[in-house]
């Protein structure tokens, strides 16, 4: 699907209560895994070691990070709204829910589908909160379900 293009800012709430964008599909590959492992210090075996993780884990494989999960919804933010005017900068202002409801396993592909909930004004920007639900490729469950954050500066 192509990116939602809007003139200005303001031109989002006309979206307020639809949903936007369905991204293209990314490839959770065993290597990005072990990057964002080593990046966080966060190498558990259940990410990292292939061998163990078939034989131990009840996934039978390894699976990626839930926090390298969520941290893709910039990337497919970007797919999904491109500001024509007017933004200065957007600023990740955090999360109300988040949920990791299915696992990703390597190879695998993810995609998000996001609606726009709301979009209020505070001091001196426009807050943008967003439903995002990613999912993986064959699986009836998604792999990360949230609430985020957005505040668009003009």
């Amino acid at each position: 699907m192509p990116p939602l293009v809007v003139e200005t800012i303001a031109s989002l709430q006309e979206f307020v209560g639809r949903e936007i964008a369905v991204t293209d599909w990314l490839i959770m590959t065993q290597e990005r895994i072990d990057r964002f492992a080593e990046t966080t210090d966060d190498q558990q075996w259940i990410h990292v070691d292939p061998e163990r993780a078939q034989k131990e884990s009840p996934y039978g494989s390894t699976i990626a990070h839930g926090f390298l999960t969520l941290s893709l919804l910039s990337h497919f933010m970007k797919q999904a709204i491109q500001f024509r005017n007017g933004l200065r900068m957007a600023v990740n202002y955090g999360l109300n829910r988040v949920r990791f409801p299915a696992p990703v396993r390597p190879g695998a592909n993810v995609r998000a589908r996001i609606r726009l909930l709301r979009l209020e004004e505070v001091s001196d920007a426009l807050q943008a909160v967003f439903s995002v639900t990613m999912e993986v490729e064959n699986s009836d469950k998604p792999c990360c379900v949230a609430e985020w954050v957005v505040r668009y500066y003009q």
